[in-house]
């Protein structure tokens, strides 16, 4: 005797599946924005960072120019870019508002700057990166 499952047997199954994954697939979308949105702050905090580094290192002004499609660091009055990257719009997260440069001078101090916000989001998620005027940025939660 062959034994085997019967349609309504497949039919249930085949709805429980359904179901399943009709509640996962917008956990897993969320998720995913989220850590997208939290990696793409944390990159514009690293890109503070070496910035900072750089003019404080080089003795030198450079600018750190920030906008959805790129990161670049360059001195002060143009010249070939010491480090660039692409921005959080390679990963979907919309970085709002208009361009921001930040100046720093060969100490370290942004030039120019009481504080800045920088808004990303994607989806539902967002996170608010803070860069104050003395080189301190966060990530506000």
């Amino acid at each position: 005797m062959r034994r085997a499952f019967t349609l309504p047997e497949l039919v249930l199954v085949v709805a429980v599946a359904g179901i399943l994954v009709g509640i996962a697939v917008p956990l897993v979308g969320r998720a995913l924005d989220r850590i997208e949105v939290e990696a793409a702050a944390a990159h514009l905090v690293a890109a503070h960072q070496r910035a900072r580094i750089m003019a404080i290192t080089r003795n030198q002004v450079v600018v750190l120019s920030m906008d959805s499609s790129a990161l670049m660091i360059s001195p002060r009055g143009g010249g070939t870019s010491l480090w660039a990257e692409v921005g959080p719009a390679r990963s979907g997260v919309a970085l709002v508002g208009p361009a921001r440069q930040f100046t720093f001078s060969p100490e370290g101090i942004t030039l120019g700057l009481s504080n800045a916000t920088l808004q990303l989001t994607r989806g539902a998620s967002s996170r608010t990166v803070v860069i104050s005027r003395l080189g301190r940025a966060r990530v506000l939660r």
